[in-house]
């Protein structure tokens, strides 16, 4: 790993930043400080970029951690696509259209949008939408106007529950679990009663009520490791940024002429050195952020060990054959939430390769593979009929216990800003205040952020690398 982060403070040269932490906040941060003329180190512990959207190898397939999508409003995260020349790689839908399976009812409906302006692209769709009684399609139309009408800075919002607001706002258990569950549990990671009002409210009105293709929906048709590991290393790479991986930070710490010393202890990568610095991004989660948080950088650091996390478990099947036609569904009286066709994203030839993705997975979560295969393929069955007769060649199972900090009412007053009260010292990552759910879009928006506040005070102000979402 190079030294260059050494470099004196006495001469004339190029301010000098680390960022710790490889994920998507960690990679956004170090190209933008790159781009904006620093010179840049970023180290990570594991032997890959990507954080918590990662591919590993299982025999001859290439499998993704879990099913990361994102939306058309998602505009960092197509920022950062761009960025690291991969838009093509993760094409978004024309136009919203997610099918909606019952398994009770054995009925398909559609969630689709039409060209008309906000709110008439969902009213079609909503007027015809199987799952819900009539009176249950109009009082979610009434409750997604009041939903508009709610002022997102209003800091009342995140000391309430999702669920109490849509039941005083008529929506029934039906409504919730076949429409507003149906969408937030995905994006949130949390059922509408354990979510913060503001964050609900943000992704309802970001996603379905700002713009009509808002909420077409992406996803990469190459593995995550395609995009997240390599095509943002030749990224890196190319801005000159050096990447350190399977290299662990333990400490930062002032140096007597007010710049940084990121301490890395010998390892396989590693000699164990001290990097000097004038800027620090850390990038990593909150809890990592405490133990490497020096005094006095946060009014109260123990406030980020307030902040919960959530969930979400991933089930992998490969089939003898194909059981299911779309690229991906969502279901409804099942335990199932949603399907994704991973079969030539991972290099599979023969069969069918599908990923259910599960978030709020508290129940799920620690139960052993037969235990969880006993309980989810006959409701695959259930849903895909071809499924009945077709032989199971692999299932297996992948476990982010903290995918993500919880959205529970009071979150938003915990999250911190990218600036700390030590100069030269930034957070980043999804669990900070972007005022997004812990997404992808949440994480490339943090480490945007955090370069900016960092570049600005260097005196190199660069403003906004994407434009906001309306």
């Amino acid at each position: 790993m190079s030294s260059h982060a050494e470099a004196s403070s006495d001469e004339r040269r190029r301010p000098v930043a680390v960022v710790v932490g490889g994920g998507l906040a960690g990679i956004t941060a170090a190209l933008a400080l790159a781009d904006g003329g620093m010179d840049v180190t970023l180290l990570d512990g594991r032997p890959r970029l990507g954080g918590l959207a990662f591919s590993f190898k299982r025999g001859d397939l290439t499998v993704d951690n879990g099913q990361h999508v994102y939306l058309r409003c998602c505009t960092a995260y197509r920022w950062f696509l761009d960025r690291i020349d991969a838009t093509d790689l993760a094409p978004l839908q024309d136009r919203l259209d997610v099918p909606v399976l019952d398994a009770d009812r054995n009925r398909l409906g559609r969630l689709r949008r039409t060209a008309l302006p906000v709110p008439l692209h969902l009213a079609k769709s909503l007027a015809t939408y199987p799952h819900l009684s009539l009176a249950e399609r109009a009082n979610v139309g009434r409750a997604a106007l009041a939903l508009k009408g709610l002022d997102l800075d209003d800091p009342a919002l995140d000391e309430r529950d999702f669920g109490s607001w849509l039941a005083e706002h008529g929506q029934s258990e039906r409504a919730v679990e076949a429409l507003w569950d149906l969408v937030g549990v995905a994006t949130l990671n949390a059922v509408a009663g354990e979510c913060s009002l503001a964050l609900a409210a943000m992704v309802f009105k970001t996603g379905l009520l700002s713009d009509p293709g808002a909420a077409d929906i992406g996803w990469a048709r190459v593995p995550l490791g395609d995009l997240h590991d390599t095509l943002a290393r030749k990224a890196l790479d190319s801005a000159g940024v050096t990447t350190g991986l399977r290299t662990r930070v333990t400490s930062i710490s002032r140096t007597e002429n007010g710049r940084w010393a990121v301490e890395v202890p010998e390892g396989p990568d590693t000699s164990g050195q001290i990097l000097t610095a004038d800027t620090v991004v850390l990038a990593v989660p909150q809890r990592e952020t405490y133990d490497l948080l020096p005094d006095g950088a946060l009014d109260d650091r123990e406030r980020l060990l307030d902040i919960g996390t959530a969930p979400i478990l991933n089930l992998h099947v490969v089939y003898d054959r194909k059981v299911l036609k779309r690229p991906f569904f969502a279901a409804l009286g099942s335990p199932v939430q949603w399907v994704f066709d991973r079969t030539e994203a991972s290099g599979l030839t023969e069969g069918q390769y599908l990923a259910v993705s599960q978030s709020a997975a508290q129940d799920d979560i620690d139960e052993p593979v037969a235990t969880l295969r006993e309980r989810y393929l006959p409701e695959l069955e259930r849903l895909l009929p071809a499924a009945r007769g077709a032989r199971v060649i692999d299932f297996f199972v992948t476990r982010e216990r903290t995918a993500t900090f919880a959205p529970t009412p009071g979150t938003g007053a915990l999250r911190p800003a990218a600036r700390t009260r030590a100069p030269g010292l930034y957070l980043a990552g999804a669990w900070t205040a972007t005022g997004w759910p812990a997404t992808m879009e949440g994480a490339v928006r943090s480490g945007v952020g955090a370069a900016d506040a960092a570049l600005a005070a260097q005196g190199r102000p660069r403003g906004h690398l994407f434009r906001e979402a309306a």
